[in-house]
């Protein structure tokens, strides 16, 4: 697969200080520069930058997909295999309630992937996978 350029998302939430704890310390996000405002942050390479916004209301919607209920929206990252084994047993070990806990989906067949979803503590939703063959990313 060809290098990929870092994304940039800017999201808001609703207390910085809780919000930087959650992702340096749970997530073991490498901070970047910051203000009293908003904080940078290095999530797997990607920047993420975290806007104060006291007035901000998660509002969790869902679609079924595979039985499941999908947070919509949502954003994350795609991790190697090993690295998403690892990181799943670290956000288990600091007790992350996930909204659909980590799993195999389409064991053996093409598009095999590790995925899960839970959310920050402003309700924003996350989604980590990790694909058997990341060749597979793009399959239809």
């Amino acid at each position: 697969m060809a290098l990929l350029s870092p994304f940039h998302l800017a999201i808001p939430v609703k207390d910085l200080q809780t919000s930087k704890y959650f992702y340096e310390k749970i997530l073991g996000c490498n901070p970047g520069r910051y203000s009293n405002e908003w904080a940078d942050y290095s999530l797997f390479g990607h920047q993420l930058v975290l806007h104060e916004d006291k007035n901000h209301e998660g509002h969790k919607h869902f679609n079924e997909v595979d039985g499941k209920s999908v947070p919509i929206p949502h954003f994350g990252v795609v991790l190697e295999w090993d690295v998403f084994r690892t990181f799943s047993q670290k956000l288990k070990d600091n007790n992350i309630e996930f909204q659909i806990p980590p799993y195999l989906r389409f064991e053996g067949l093409p598009g095999e992937q590790q995925t899960m979803f839970f959310y920050d503590p402003s309700e924003n939703a996350l989604e980590f996978k990790s694909f058997k063959n990341i060749d597979q990313l793009f399959i239809s």
